[in-house]
């Protein structure tokens, strides 16, 4: 194959990337937004798209195990097809994180944890995730630091967040002007926790494609784990 071509599809391959982590970064917002509105038709559409999702997810593995069988790349070439394809499988794994937000959001029955800041957290981590993603588009090493520097507030917030409900079900006497049976309190206090849980996750993903784009462009494995 001609050098030319070559180097186009290593340019097609990263363009695919980005193109997926759209439509991730559509579909957890989409995820967000039934969560806050307790939107039933909107968390079934996350669900029910996630197929479409896994299924670019092969086509773009595909393109990547071709990359390497056919042509063989060596040093930064080879660093580039490795790094999208660990990206693409952190892609995968936020938009699964997606559907489980959504799963969320149709079990809820009430809200009783306003005073947790979901949306907050979040519209943090889909910033986290578009900006792992930007610093691979641009090859930017700085931009990918930032990512992970980012993640250790969202750890701290994710944190807090926890022990608020944690503390909120032992402190709770299920008087009847509750309203809520023991087996209703677990659940919300299951989902919320959940929530935060799933959340901080999407958090990791993101530095997981901050620390790829970081080896890509320097060869440098400290954001690695």
């Amino acid at each position: 194959m001609p050098r030319d071509e070559y180097q186009r599809q290593l340019q097609r391959l990263r363009e695919d990337v980005l193109e997926m982590s759209d439509r991730v970064c559509e579909r957890l917002e989409r995820a967000l937004a039934a969560l806050e509105t307790q939107d039933d038709n909107l968390a079934t559409a996350v669900i029910t798209g996630d197929h479409a999702i896994n299924d670019r997810y092969l086509e773009l593995e595909q393109a990547c195990i071709e990359l390497v069988a056919l042509q063989q790349p060596v040093a930064t070439d080879l660093r580039v097809v490795a790094a999208s394809f660990k990206i693409i499988t952190d892609l995968e794994r936020i938009a699964d994180l997606a559907v489980n937000l959504a799963e969320y959001a149709r079990r809820a029955e009430r809200r009783r944890y306003a005073d947790v800041d979901i949306g907050y957290i979040g519209e943090r981590v889909v910033e986290m995730v578009e900006a792992a993603m930007a610093a691979y588009a641009a090859d930017d090493a700085a931009s990918a630091r930032d990512v992970a520097a980012e993640d250790d507030k969202i750890d701290r917030r994710c944190e807090s967040a926890s022990e608020f409900v944690v503390r909120d079900l032992l402190e709770t006497e299920l008087e009847a002007e509750i309203g809520l049976t023991p087996d209703a309190l677990s659940d919300e206090v299951s989902r919320m926790l959940l929530t935060i849980r799933d959340l901080e996750r999407v958090g990791d993903h993101a530095v997981n494609i901050a620390a790829r784009t970081l080896y890509m462009v320097e060869n440098d494995d400290e954001l690695i784990y």
